[in-house]
């Protein structure tokens, strides 16, 4: 096990001042350190394939010397977000970076379902990207070497070079203080209010406000990756209710396409801040379909709490204003849950509706993990709605 300090100030001798990805809880450590260093910069991307074309940017406008590198940081699931500019614009135009992919299922380490299928998989694809790569160094006299092996690679291939990192690989850091993102704050979005910490929800509370309007034949709930699925189910486990593992950003997509095929069923989305930048294209793409059976509530905590609390970018922006301008039919944003009980309550428009709740950031210690496995939670949930489990 390394120090996060000691990789990232070897990194910096070696010209890397930039950093930008998606977190994940391995990478933790490097991410409250250089956000604690004002001549490193860590951007907050909504995912991976972003981080890379930025980084992209970054090495575009380098110039000769001195170096300007940068590093790309994702879990390995999110490889598949970076295929696209790792193949169609790293390598045509020789913009090289470096890339540490974390390493979730590595052969022999027990993983969340989610995994399963990447972790044996993710030397091979980088291999079939024609990206060069080795195992991140486990000890401190190691990071010299392999950060060496790295940039003469960058820099004579024009290529990127990737670091893979097992579970482990470095010490905790903790996140004392952070400077704010440039242009955040409540005067930001126009529109948006901006409630008192005291008077916010905590992600319980709303759940158990969702829980307790939900409860109808018709009803269904699907609940996006990380703490909101797995504190549902704590919560109240029914079988009306699908948990999603993995696939972030894709619970809007996932509930459009039932409720555009299922027009009996009442479709409730419960999606997170960092998730729906993911993807915030689905907006549109509801918005233009425009299903009147589909409720589509995002829990805003400004974080990606399930993987450390790293902020993101959402203090800046308005989802309700961003829902509407992409045709949703009626949306709201609040921190009132009276406001969200009335707004679970309310009867089909000719569209969908959204609405944003702000909460606190945090969850439940010792939060469990649903004890019923992705397909039994499938399973149960079809026979629920009455699509059989063999459709």
């Amino acid at each position: 096990m390394i120090e996060a300090q000691q990789f990232v100030e070897a990194a910096r001798e070696r010209g890397f001042h930039w950093y930008a990805g998606v977190p994940c809880s391995y990478l933790t450590p490097f991410i409250n350190y250089v956000l604690q260093e004002r001549q490193l910069h860590y951007l907050s991307m909504a995912n991976e394939g972003d981080a890379v074309a930025l980084l992209a940017g970054v090495t575009l406008g380098a110039g000769t010397a001195p170096p300007r590198r940068g590093i790309a940081m994702m879990q390995n699931s999110g490889l598949g977000n970076a295929v696209s500019p790792l193949t169609s614009l790293t390598w045509p135009f020789q913009l090289p970076q470096l890339l540490i992919v974390t390493w979730r299922a590595q052969p022999g380490v027990a993983d969340e379902p989610q995994h399963a299928l990447m972790g044996p998989i993710t030397p091979q694809l980088l291999t079939l990207m024609e990206i060069s790569w080795e195992l991140f160094p486990s000890a401190a006299a190691g990071i010299g070497a392999a950060l060496g092996r790295a940039v003469r690679h960058m820099d004579a291939s024009g290529r990127p070079y990737a670091l893979i990192m097992p579970k482990g690989a470095v010490a905790p850091f903790p996140l004392r203080h952070t400077a704010a993102l440039p242009g955040t704050g409540p005067s930001v979005a126009p529109g948006r209010s901006v409630a008192a910490p005291a008077s916010v929800p905590s992600r319980t509370q709303a759940l158990r406000t969702v829980l307790a309007h939900t409860a109808q034949p018709s009803t269904v709930v699907l609940a996006t990756t990380g703490f909101c699925g797995r504190e549902l189910c704590a919560l109240d486990d029914r079988a009306n209710q699908f948990y999603m593992v993995g696939s972030m950003g894709c619970v809007g997509a996932l509930a459009l396409g039932l409720a555009l095929s299922r027009p009996d069923l009442k479709v409730i989305a419960l999606d997170g801040d960092g998730a729906a930048l993911m993807r915030m294209g689905t907006l549109a793409t509801i918005g233009a379909y425009a299903p009147s059976n589909l409720w589509h509530l995002l829990l805003d905590n400004g974080a990606h709490d399930s993987t450390g609390g790293q902020a993101t970018v959402s203090p800046a922006i308005s989802f309700a204003a961003v829902a509407a301008a992409c045709g949703y039919t009626a949306v709201c944003e609040t921190a009132d849950l009276g406001q969200l009980a009335q707004w679970l309550d309310a009867p089909p428009l000719a569209g969908p509706r959204f609405a944003c709740l702000t909460i606190r950031p945090g969850a439940p210690k010792d939060l469990p993990r649903p004890t019923l496995g992705p397909v039994a939670v499938k399973e149960r949930f079809m026979r629920f709605i009455g699509a059989g489990a063999a459709a």
